[in-house]
């Protein structure tokens, strides 16, 4: 056994280990298994929230990206500043209503404001189809990372099934709070890792950052400027824009914000968070510096630039602590992905559409129950699909950025979105979504009319706009009659 595997197995089985005890003092029932019973302070809840940043699709779609497409890459970088500086008004509010409400998820969320258990029935579905290939990248990246690192001794399907049941294991056991406390562990490796790899690889193969950019440019002239058309300056500003507004959507980041003991936490995080995201641009150097050492990587195959240019460069034990914490980056955003998609199963589909008599111990014991299944559902996916990992999470961007607009409406002192206006906005979004995602089009196929700098705009936002024009007519066709109160909360 090679000393990259056993680092590898030894970093898993401390995740594990470490999963399983997080659950010790506490009754886990269903508000501490999802939501941590609310009692994270700042540095757990800024663990959860950037959690969503140092994923898999940091530490293989970012270099992998910037391998394969170049400048578009620094969209990654931009997104979620812009994200961040927004939930610097929008989290509080949302916190004080679900403390307010006793809520535990974001449908459950929708559910109150619009006072439409049908609405969070049809959130929480939506959420699920956009968590399930979020998962699936978790566990490509992870069998990429795995079968890589160890030089082909564990192949990239045994390790995606051990990853499954690593993952399964501890989040039905300890929930949240196995996330968070892996979350810190995972944190701290991947800073380190991506620190050192982004300032030694370019400094080794080329003598410096510059010497890289300028080798690069030399050999591939415009690779790190905006292409003309395609991935341009359009596409770039557009996918930053409806990236950020998909962010806080998510349902597992949403819920994570429900975790919190105060409001001021999501200022301070807001503040600090942007910061944080400069260490992405270690991860985009480890891809430059992989661009004319490790050439002719193409498709899906992008996503191993990193970790060929590491087998290059670096002794196996190295490249074990590599791979173990790119498998930190699969385990825990994958954690919390589980605990968010089997809750809104459990309490917001089961509970919400079908016995909503149902107490909170049958919502945990279903719960429960559904991590299992999700993590085989998107194993089956994993292993029998073909998307880059960046494909797979705009994929899902597009799907979750849909129900942006009714909760901005929501937050409004007076809403004047309806329940009726909130729902068909969303699927008339979703819809959109799927038929453009099936046929693989883009706005200047559809619109060939259309000024050149607009056919490049991210075709998410052609679902985002038929959302809003669809919720604003139905709004104002279901708008109660004047000397009714509408029926929906406002924000608190």
């Amino acid at each position: 056994m090679s000393s990259a595997l056993v680092i590898i197995a030894a970093v898993t089985l401390a995740a594990l280990w470490l999963g399983m005890r997080a659950r010790r003092g506490h009754d886990m029932n269903l508000e501490q298994w999802s939501v941590g019973g609310r009692s994270f302070g700042t540095v757990f809840v800024f663990l959860l929230m950037a959690g969503e940043i140092y994923t898999t699709f940091t530490f293989l779609g970012g270099s992998g990206f910037a391998y394969g497409k170049g400048a578009p890459v620094y969209y990654i970088l931009a997104y979620a500043t812009l994200a961040y500086i927004l939930s610097y008004w929008m989290l509080p509010p949302i916190w004080r209503y679900a403390k307010t409400h006793r809520l535990m998820s974001q449908p459950h969320f929708f559910t109150r404001k619009y006072s439409s258990p049908s609405l969070g029935v049809l959130v929480a579905l939506v959420d699920v189809a956009a968590l399930v290939p979020y998962l699936v990248l978790q566990f490509k990246g992870l069998g990429i990372i795995v079968a890589t690192a160890s030089y082909g001794a564990i192949s990239s399907t045994t390790a995606i099934w051990i990853g499954a049941v690593v993952v399964t294991a501890y989040v039905i056991v300890s929930g949240v709070r196995g996330c968070a406390w892996n979350s810190a562990v995972k944190d701290v490796m991947i800073l380190a890792i991506a620190l050192f790899l982004g300032i030694y690889l370019p400094i080794h193969h080329y003598g410096s950052l510059s010497e890289m950019f300028r080798a690069i440019d030399a050999a591939k002239p415009g690779f790190l400027t905006f292409p003309p058309r395609g991935q341009g300056i359009t596409w770039f500003q557009s996918t930053v824009l409806l990236t950020a507004l998909g962010f806080f959507m998510w349902p597992h980041t949403f819920g994570s914000a429900f975790t919190a003991k105060n409001d001021r936490i999501f200022r301070r995080n807001a503040i600090l968070l942007p910061l944080y995201q400069l260490i992405l641009l270690f991860v985009f150097f480890c891809g430059f510096a992989a661009v004319l050492k490790v050439p002719g990587l193409t498709g899906g195959d992008i996503d191993l630039s990193l970790f060929l240019l590491s087998l290059k460069t670096f002794d196996p034990w190295f490249v074990g602590v590599i791979g173990a914490a790119g498998v930190l980056t699969a385990l825990v955003p994958g954690s919390m992905i589980l605990t968010s998609a089997s809750t809104l199963l459990a309490n917001d589909v089961y509970r919400g559409a079908l016995n909503r008599d149902a107490d909170d111990a049958k919502v945990a014991r279903l719960a429960r129950f559904f991590v299992p299944v999700l993590a085989l559902v998107a194993v089956a996916f994993t292993l029998h699909g073909g998307e880059t990992i960046v494909s797979l999470l705009l994929m899902g961007y597009n799907f979750v950025t849909q129900l942006f607009p009714a909760l901005i409406c929501s937050l409004a002192t007076r809403n004047r979105a309806t329940k009726q206006g909130a729902f068909c906005g969303i699927v008339a979004g979703v819809a959109v979504v799927v038929a453009t995602t099936t046929m693989h089009t883009s706005i200047g196929q559809l619109m060939p009319f259309l000024p050149d700098a607009l056919k490049d705009v991210n075709i998410g936002f052609l679902a985002l706009a038929v959302n809003v024009v669809v919720l604003a007519i139905v709004s104002a066709i279901t708008q109660p009659r004047t000397h009714e109160e509408p029926t929906h909360a406002g924000a608190h």
